[in-house]
């Protein structure tokens, strides 16, 4: 993506994102696109490429950096501001299944988050996830997720209110019968977060405290 040494989001970064927030237009934008690329833009690639070494390193696998896009896609919505006010990256590995596990890097006006998961399984990967919950390892998944719990990480809800059909109503995993996709979060705190000097090393130790959730989906 680039060859820039990240050396730290910058408060011009915040700065950017929060006075995109207040004129989000497309002449106050093209007016400040140079401030885009040097303080949101280059910083941004230069953490995703050095987090995709960092997470080959740590799983093995190789990841494919992605920087989302700062234009909204406005078509089926009321909103019809044109850009987003946050930062999102995610890290996808070279992995076999239709939609592996990723990794999230979360920057925006008020809060920075690190996740890892799958949003929305396909189906086939849902039905395989909820006979592993039912089978005699979903106690093992119940408790990793429960470490986490305790560690301070935050799980995605289950989106169904009720347990799908063909699965016993009063099953002891019945909330993870319940997910059609799983991620774990980490909420590092406000945006000043991003400022740390050591917050590279930061998201790599968070990171690995979520492996585990990584390991599970990839299984």
């Amino acid at each position: 993506m680039t060859t820039q040494e990240f050396s730290g989001f910058a408060m011009e970064t915040i700065d950017f994102m929060k006075e995109l927030k207040v004129n989000n237009n497309r002449e106050w934008f093209n007016d400040n696109k140079k401030v885009y690329e040097r303080d949101y833009k280059a910083p941004a690639l230069a953490f995703a490429d050095m987090m995709a070494s960092e997470l080959h390193s740590l799983t093995g696998s190789i990841h494919t950096p992605k920087l989302f896009r700062i234009h909204r896609d406005v078509r089926f919505s009321k909103d019809k501001t044109p850009y987003n006010t946050h930062l999102h990256l995610s890290f996808t590995p070279e992995h076999g299944a239709e939609s592996p596990p990723c990794w999230f890097f979360g920057l925006d006006t008020t809060s920075l988050s690190l996740g890892v998961g799958i949003f929305a399984f396909q189906p086939t990967e849902l039905d395989a996830f909820r006979k592993r919950v039912a089978s005699e390892n979903g106690a093992d998944i119940a408790e990793t997720l429960a470490t986490l719990t305790k560690a301070g990480m935050r799980i995605s809800e289950p989106a169904l209110k009720r347990v799908p059909s063909g699965y016993p109503k009063d099953h002891p995993n019945e909330k993870l019968l319940r997910h059609k996709g799983l991620a774990a979060w980490s909420d590092l705190g406000d945006e000043t977060k991003a400022l740390d000097s050591n917050l590279f090393e930061t998201c790599k130790r968070e990171f690995k405290s979520l492996k585990p959730v990584f390991d599970l989906l990839r299984a």
